[in-house]
């Protein structure tokens, strides 16, 4: 029998694949170990296959491409409603299978190499500032049990550090001392971990040339271009600006019913990485808006008047992620409309 159409769960070593004919009749539910997968699948015609995105979803999925077949990534939220009672690998890859045949479904975007590459770049780089953060916060709580405050803020610790190491060291505890010396050593050594990676991303900014592009958005540097190019490419697979807005959790939730109109809070169900990204610049931007409003597009120091702070950075956020679409799939510099 012909099959057209596969379901694939992955898995770390066992996967489930669930192929039907045209018809819809079940040729095979089975499980493969790691080493079968591409073995099983040169043995099959080009078929449709269905892939749940999430982890090693798109190393499977360029191999897949290799080999011929059309793959197709979909989010899991979007495959549990055709999950039938029961969680198991089959009902998983059964589910799949049923979900990638639908007209309406969404798909992700297959990634390349490259693209993983400044994600991996990118996470390592977020767990290291979150690492500091932690230190630091241990760091003042520490020197607090001895009646030492310093500010808030990554400059003033690092500043703390600097001091330590050069003799101005506070009164403590030989035991203390050495332990806050030891936590000021892991934050000096961390922020220079950061500013390296940092630097990394605006060498990468520089030879990708959507990269630059969005650069010249305002709010825009190159941490947040090279993230939303690396996650989303070419930007193609949204039909509008709305669309990447909503998909990064920057819209409202609808809760309409019976002719009224109800928006709650932004749905923060997409990306956060980006969308916090965005959040921050818009923050920063608001700084420079204040000071010279002339410059820059009228709509956005009529949110400020209008909206509390932080209401009107996300609502900046939210134009600003339709201003990426179009620069993106338009593959045209931002031009900005002032007063």
């Amino acid at each position: 029998m012909q099959v057209t159409t596969v379901g694939l769960d992955l898995a770390k070593n066992i996967f489930q694949v669930h192929g039907i004919t045209n018809d819809g009749e079940v040729v095979f539910n089975r499980a493969l170990r790691r080493a079968q997968l591409l073995k099983f699948f040169e043995c099959l015609d080009p078929c449709l296959v269905g892939i749940e995105a999430c982890g090693t979803s798109h190393h499977w999925a360029r191999e897949l491409v290799r080999l011929g077949h059309d793959v197709k990534l979909i989010p899991p939220i979007y495959v549990k409603p055709y999950v039938k009672r029961g969680k198991s690998d089959a009902a998983d890859a059964e589910a799949i299978c049923e979900a990638v045949t639908r007209p309406t479904m969404r798909f992700v975007e297959i990634k390349t190499p490259d693209q993983q590459a400044i994600l991996a770049l990118h996470r390592t780089r977020n767990l290291v500032v979150r690492q500091r953060t932690q230190t630091i916060n241990m760091l003042r709580a520490q020197l607090a049990e001895f009646g030492i405050v310093f500010p808030q803020g990554v400059g003033h610790a690092t500043k703390f550090a600097k001091r330590l190491f050069e003799g101005e060291c506070p009164e403590l505890p030989d035991t203390a001392g050495g332990v806050i010396a030891k936590l000021c050593e892991q934050i000096l050594f961390l922020h220079g971990k950061i500013a390296n990676y940092t630097h990394e991303m605006t060498q990468v900014a520089r030879r990708e040339d959507r990269v630059a592009l969005l650069q010249t958005i305002p709010g825009i540097g190159p941490i947040t271009a090279s993230a939303i190019v690396a996650t989303i490419g070419t930007g193609k697979q949204f039909s509008t600006g709305r669309d990447f807005a909503a998909w990064l959790g920057l819209t409202p939730l609808n809760r309409s019913s019976g002719g009224k109109e109800k928006l709650g809070r932004i749905s923060k169900m997409g990306d956060r990485y980006i969308r916090r990204l965005l959040v921050i610049g818009m923050m920063s931007r608001m700084r420079q808006i204040t000071k010279t409003p002339e410059r820059y597009d009228p709509w956005f120091a009529d949110i400020m008047a209008r909206k509390p702070g932080k209401v009107a950075a996300v609502a900046m956020a939210n134009k600003t992620a339709r201003m990426v679409w179009a620069v993106l799939t338009r593959n045209e510099p931002y031009r900005i409309r002032t007063i």
